[in-house]
């Protein structure tokens, strides 16, 4: 078979109007609809910002929109600049939320890829121009104020310093008008709300300097004095903005690499119709049955199971496994893979928020827009911070103003910028979403941003054992020939006849002999007259009419068989045996398999000092044995769900900080307890729910690279936080003592938040194996 590739073109998409997004299909792309207690709908939407340039800013968004009538509740992350927003479908409209954040002063467009890089492209552009237009006049008023700096006494002429004065005061409105007005914006913004945000110092500064400059370039030896400070606003703006810009490019990169991690579903596929011709359809019309043509480099738009042609798959978006994935007709496909080999085709079992992809994008949502513990706290800080730094900035010009009243204004500007609490407030939320991200990439996503800090601390990690530490299906580890095989035919052929003859029945260890034949190599046996015993195995006849048996010891074998081959005891472990007219040919060994680097895992989490117990509803002699294979600190089996519970309750008396690892049903409750809970993303969906992080890699070496990186992330945040202060502590002083100019003031504050979110991004920039 062969198919052209489908070409792929860029495609340029802005926000959608207001009255498109109640349309139900465009509503479906980034919003969740569920049924509450009363019975009512509820829905659940995500939404992308732009404009936000503090944490005030994610309050006073969270405000707007609990204020529109039917909204149950909103949560804003001012770092990821996501909204997630539930609300009354029968009260309100996806609309009404927009319009009601555009309302606040903000953007706002649904949260999908095309929405948010249309979003992030308006900010960029926006913002670019603020910059230019503040960096560019500040260089015409340099040039403007050089001659009164380098003039000796009475070189300049008081007329001509006037004019030049007054051609700085005009080169400064365009900077207060267009450039500054996001910081005025906000200030005003958070005033209505009652609240003092962080734009607020910044704003009064701006106004106080160009009140008082103007009053001196108008009225020279006046109230203001002769000294303008034109120069020096123009360039505290333009550093202020120079830091913000950085800081979106930062916050723009990780967004993108967020979406890359998620991976990006066609927009458009090729539908196949029932004569075999092909249609392009939106992929927002795919329903379960259809069958796809996907053509080779276009992810797959929909779960389902491959029906023609073979392939491989990069699932690395959503596993985090680097490695293509072979795939062959019958073989699972997940949406948002991408298609690398060969022209395929599909039929569509699951769609839209049914989809693997669609959960992973789900939980990445509600993360991003969760504020975690740490910035809320920041938060409570910086609001009394900047309450003392208003009286400060009025204390400190009415000392200065018997002291040396000229520069009484210079001095009170200089402690309104220098002061401005950005860096503490970025101090966490970038820290944080760095950590997410680099997870994320990895193969673990964090449900629960505050579970990061929980999970640095971890003392007790309980595991499960099948789908957890096993990958809960039974392999064959051992193959026993005995003496009578020889005379029958060679080994292999031998093994691929009790494979066939394993897959007539539904026992599970014989589908997994069966599994165990490999794709491409079985051979068709023509059986006949089959028969299965339940608990005791298959019987049939081959095409020479010799009676084969495949089951238990005692089913196969008429006679005691005597030692097995090579061994000097029974082999250990469940055991199919296959014989052929009444003798016993050989014993097919079964073991569940440990999870690739499972092992390694552990010895790193023990060398760490965390304890590990397993947890099982498996029988205490196999729950034993696996403990002791991995060397764990301890083994429970035979549990059910309430004992477990009660085990994990023991350990958080004796005051220690639990984690627990499950995949099933019955992991649920002890989920729940724990300190910090962790799904594996093969596991139950009512699992990952009550999950604070899902490891969608399935790795258990993806929990201890979470757990160093989340130690790493604290000691992250306290240098942020260490650096904040030291800031402040260094500069307020040399502000009050008049040391420190407006300009070195605005210079020094964009300086310390870089610093911070450049810190921040060492988190994303490494990946948690490397911590």
């Amino acid at each position: 078979m062969t198919e052209a590739a489908l070409a792929a073109a860029p495609v340029r998409a802005a926000a959608p109007p207001l009255a498109l997004l109640d349309d139900p299909l465009e509503l479906r792309g980034f919003t969740s609809f569920s049924a509450d207690a009363a019975g009512r709908q509820v829905a659940e939407s995500s939404l992308a910002l732009g404009g936000l340039h503090c944490g005030s800013c994610a309050g006073l968004i969270e405000q707007a929109l609990r204020n529109v009538p039917g909204v149950l509740s909103a949560s804003v992350n001012a770092a990821a600049q996501r909204a997630t927003v539930r609300w009354d479908t029968g009260r309100t409209r996806a609309s009404d939320l927009v319009g009601a954040v555009q309302r606040a002063g903000y953007t706002a467009a649904p949260d999908t890829a095309a929405g948010a890089r249309a979003q992030r492209q308006a900010e960029r552009r926006s913002a670019t121009w603020r910059l230019f237009v503040a960096a560019f006049c500040s260089m015409q008023i340099m040039m403007m104020a050089a001659p009164a700096y380098f003039a000796g006494p009475g070189e300049l002429a008081p007329d001509l310093k006037q004019l030049l004065d007054w051609a700085s005061w005009l080169l400064t409105l365009p900077v207060l008008w267009f450039s500054a007005r996001p910081f005025f914006s906000g200030a005003w913004r958070a005033l209505r709300q009652g609240r003092i945000g962080m734009d607020l110092p910044v704003s009064i500064g701006v106004a106080v300097a160009f009140v008082a400059s103007s009053g001196a370039a108008f009225q020279p030896g006046g109230v203001f004095g002769h000294e303008v400070y034109f120069d020096s606003i123009a360039m505290f703006i333009s550093f202020l903005l120079g830091g913000r810009w950085l800081e979106m490019a930062a916050r723009h990169r990780a967004a993108e690499q967020l979406e890359t991690t998620l991976g990006q579903l066609p927009a458009s596929v090729l539908r196949v119709r029932a004569d075999g011709s092909t249609e392009t359809v939106s992929a927002q019309r795919v329903a379960p049955g259809d069958v796809l043509r996907v053509p080779a480099g276009q992810a797959f738009a929909a779960d389902g199971v491959l029906t023609r042609g073979s392939t491989q798959a990069d699932e690395a978006l959503l596993s985090g496994e680097s490695r293509p994935v072979p795939k062959q007709p019958g073989d699972a496909v997940v949406a948002g893979s991408l298609n690398l080999q060969a022209p395929v085709e599909m039929q569509v079992q699951r769609v839209g928020a049914d989809t693997r992809h669609e959960a992973i994008v789900a939980l990445m949502r509600q993360a991003l827009s969760q504020r975690p513990t740490l910035a809320r706290a920041a938060d409570r800080w910086a609001g009394p911070f900047l309450g003392v730094v208003l009286l400060l900035a009025a204390g400190a010009p009415l000392a200065w103003w018997f002291i040396e009243p000229e520069r009484a204004v210079w001095v009170a500007v200089s402690v309104l910028i220098v002061t401005c609490p950005c860096a503490l407030s970025l101090a966490a939320p970038s820290a944080v979403l760095a950590a997410t991200g680099a997870l994320a990439r990895r193969g673990v996503l964090m449900r629960r941003l505050d579970a990061l800090e929980t999970l640095a601390g971890v003392q007790q990690l309980f595991v499960d054992k099948t789908g957890t530490l096993t990958e809960g299906q039974l392999r064959c580890s051992a193959v026993h020939w005995l003496p009578a095989a020889s005379g029958v035919g060679p080994a292999d052929a031998l093994q691929q006849r009790a494979a066939s003859l394993a897959g007539w029945s539904s026992h599970p260890l014989a589908r997994a002999l069966a599994a165990d034949a490999q794709a491409g190599q079985a051979v068709a046996f023509d059986w006949q007259a089959i028969e299965e015993q339940p608990g005791r195995g298959l019987q049939a006849r081959d095409e020479q009419g010799r009676t084969w048996r495949l089951g238990s010891q005692a089913f196969v074998c008429a006679a005691e068989p005597g030692p097995v081959a090579g061994s000097s005891r029974a082999p250990a472990g469940p055991q199919v045996w296959l014989g052929c007219e009444g003798s016993a040919l050989a014993c097919f060994v079964l073991a569940e398999q440990l999870r690739p680097g499972t092992a390694e895992a552990v010895r790193q989490l023990q060398a760490e000092g965390v304890r590990l117990t397993l947890l099982s509803g498996d029988s205490p002699e196999r729950a034993a044995a696996l403990a002791a294979r991995l060397k764990l600190d301890g083994a429970h089996g035979g549990l059910q769900p309430q004992d477990k519970l009660t085990l994990l309750r023991q350990a958080q008396q004796r005051g220690q900080r639990v984690a627990m690892l499950g995949d099933g049903i019955n992991d649920a409750p002890v989920l729940a307890q724990a300190d910090v809970s962790l799904a594996m993303g093969e596991g139950a969906l009512v699992t990952r729910s009550h999950a604070d992080a899902v490891v969608v890699s399935n790795r258990l070496a993806d929990v201890a690279d979470a757990r160093r990186l989340s130690q790493r992330m604290l000691r992250v945040v306290r240098q942020n936080m260490a650096w904040a202060a030291a800031y402040n502590a260094a500069c307020v002083p040399l502000a009050l003592a008049g040391l420190l100019p407006p300009w070195a003031s605005g210079l020094g504050m964009a300086i310390s938040s870089l610093v911070v979110i450049g810190n921040s991004l060492r988190l994303a920039r490494h990946s948690s194996r490397q911590v």
